[in-house]
């Protein structure tokens, strides 16, 4: 049996890949979900634990929750010190130390944000990419052994990440190309059929999942 990681996997996004990964009818996978509770990915003392009970996957879910919407004037290097570790190096580490069997996949759960920054989310925007450029730079490496690393830049999706952020969702909504907002089980879909139709040449790539809001080309 296989082993998928996903981390943050007990409630929006992360649940939303989770479930799908169990409905893989090809290959059967042992689905660890880890929730924020038994990793906070800020916590790196948590991060070596989950590194020691898991020394390899076939499948790594990188996923954790961001900042809160901040201005630059506000931000403070404690803040900085807990979002590099939370959004750049527990990645880091994990990439480093837990083994990614051939022929396996690493997916990335970023924010749309990293190709039109936004300016309440200073953090967020810059540890993300500063991750996706490491992710890039590895791809080349991984793909030596036929892993797959993709990044997904979701848009607005329906988690409680967003509604924490936006006060009015109904009028978010109208003004989105689809007229809503992007449910988790789309992004679960997306990557179970990745795995499910061993599609690799997709690699070292980065994925708007954002249903047409963003204006950026590539």
């Amino acid at each position: 049996m296989k082993k998928a990681i996903v981390l943050a996997g007990s409630r929006g996004i992360g649940k939303g890949i989770a479930d799908s990964l169990e409905k893989i009818e090809n290959e059967k996978f042992e689905v660890v979900r880890t929730s924020t509770k038994e990793l906070d990915t800020s916590n790196i003392k948590q991060v070596d634990e989950l590194i020691s009970r898991h020394k390899s996957a076939d499948v790594l879910v990188l996923n954790t929750g961001g900042p809160p919407a901040q201005a630059f004037s506000d931000i403070t290097k404690k803040d900085c010190d807990k979002y590099h570790d939370q959004l750049f190096y527990s990645f880091f580490k994990i990439l480093q130390e837990l083994h990614i069997n051939d022929n396996g996949y690493i997916f990335l759960v970023s924010s749309f944000n990293v190709k039109e920054p936004d300016g309440k989310l200073l953090l967020s925007n810059a540890y993300r990419t500063a991750f996706i450029s490491v992710l890039k730079c590895l791809s080349k490496k991984f793909a030596s052994r036929n892993v797959t690393t993709i990044n997904i830049a979701p848009g607005p999706i329906d988690t409680d990440r967003i509604r924490s952020l936006v006060s009015d969702v109904p009028s978010l909504e109208k003004r989105l190309p689809l007229g809503r907002l992007g449910q988790v089980e789309e992004i679960g879909k997306f990557v179970k059929s990745i795995i499910e139709n061993d599609i690799k040449y997709l690699t070292g790539v980065t994925i708007n999942f954002d249903g047409g809001k963003s204006n950026a080309l590539f």
